[in-house]
């Protein structure tokens, strides 16, 4: 992950905000008071549903289990 001052980051707001969509690579701004992570949004969406369906009690064992179920025996109906 890439990292560059506040400063850097303010003169090139846009070039970076295309960077890190178009590449799919955060990256991290440093400030004088603390760091912040550019990420994009399609990024962000993604890690927020996935804290979601792991915070549903058995959701993470349910995954698990379907991708190592064959991709034969998946006609059955699941039964949440």
């Amino acid at each position: 992950m890439s990292s560059l001052p506040v400063n850097d980051a303010q003169n090139n707001l846009q070039e970076l905000i295309d960077q890190v969509a178009e590449q799919g690579k955060p990256v991290i701004i440093q400030g004088e008071r603390g760091n912040a992570i550019l990420l994009a949004e399609k990024d962000w969406s993604a890690i927020q549903e996935t804290l979601y369906l792991l915070s549903i009690p058995g959701m993470g064992e349910s995954i698990k289990e379907g991708l190592a179920t064959p991709i034969q025996e998946c006609d059955e109906e699941l039964d949440w």
